[in-house]
């Protein structure tokens, strides 16, 4: 697997090549736009969509009625859908001064910022372990209070008012469980809401055609890894495969495949860096070697059930 940080890339770099994008509609459209201004034939396969929690937003409203009310030191996000569901619940209205953000991923503080509340803490390292590794302990320094618009003010090391060691974090309907335990350890109580779910798309058939035949995928989540082998079959699944960052390669090998390129900065730049990389000559060639040997092979391949 080759890691890639996020560069410019030459104009035209993807001619001729086929990409597959798994993003939901709603989301894909920058990386679509990107990837065609290289050349790139892109294949759109929304293989997910986003829903309301099952409570239809309920739980989510109460929790940013009490973030008004200034229960919560910290509000901690690992998505940026988690982010938009939070701020329509949130309606504009105006949040305590000591309240503090936090966020993994650039698109994660980026979409905060947007909504007027600029992040705290954002690790540089975009995963949850990393965000709980970087979090301050309860009633320590940092824990709360600092200032800056929308994210401190008043309230000293405990945080907004009387939120003493509380956190809300707005989630996913499933999400990996080490967020939660990790800031525990650090004294902190966690208040997880349910603030979207993530369901099966429903693709276009010709499109589903098309990925097969593609020569490049790209992943943004463990959801579309999943989806995306369910819909085509693993054997059909384009031999190139691009991932976001290192939760989502750790998807694509769970599901039995190997991970061409890995983005370093996982961001949208980030990952159309590395499906150029991919689809290099040299990565490329080493690619089809790989898949010759594996269909050639006497006991099956690695990247599939035998």
């Amino acid at each position: 697997m080759v890691k890639v940080g996020s560069t410019v890339t030459p104009s035209g770099s993807l001619a001729g090549r086929s990409v597959v994008v798994t993003r939901t509609r709603a989301q894909a459209s920058s990386l679509v736009d990107n990837l065609a201004a290289l050349g790139a034939t892109v294949v759109e396969l929304p293989v997910i969509a986003i829903k309301d929690p099952i409570d239809g937003g309920a739980g989510l409203a109460e929790a940013a009625d009490r973030v008004v009310g200034g229960a919560y030191a910290w509000v901690a996000f690992t998505s940026t859908n988690a982010v938009s569901r939070f701020l329509a619940a949130l309606g504009g209205r105006a949040v305590p001064n000591g309240t503090r953000w936090a966020a993994v991923g650039a698109a994660t503080a980026r979409r905060l910022s947007e909504g007027g509340f600029p992040p705290t803490l954002v690790p540089e390292v975009t995963i949850s372990d990393a965000l709980a590794e970087a979090f301050p302990r309860a009633g320590g320094a940092g824990a709360g209070g600092a200032g800056g618009a929308g994210a401190g003010g008043a309230g000293g090391a405990g945080g907004a008012g009387g939120a003493g060691a509380r956190v809300l974090f707005p989630r996913a309907e499933t999400v990996r469980g080490v967020l939660v335990p990790g800031l525990e350890t650090k004294g902190w109580k966690v208040d997880e809401v349910v603030a979207y779910r993530t369901v099966a798309g429903d693709p276009d058939p010709r499109s589903v055609v098309a990925a097969r035949a593609a020569d490049a995928v790209a992943f943004t989540s463990s959801s579309t890894v999943e989806r995306t082998v369910d819909l085509l079959g693993i054997g059909a699944v384009p031999p190139v495969v691009v991932s976001i960052g290192p939760v989502t390669s750790a998807s694509v090998r769970t599901h039995g495949l190997n991970v061409t390129a890995e983005a370093i900065e996982s961001t949208i730049d980030g990952l159309v860096a590395a499906v150029v990389v991919a689809l290099s000559p040299a990565v490329a060639s080493d690619v089809a070697a790989d898949v010759a040997s594996d269909n050639g092979s006497d006991n099956g391949s690695d990247n599939g059930p035998a």
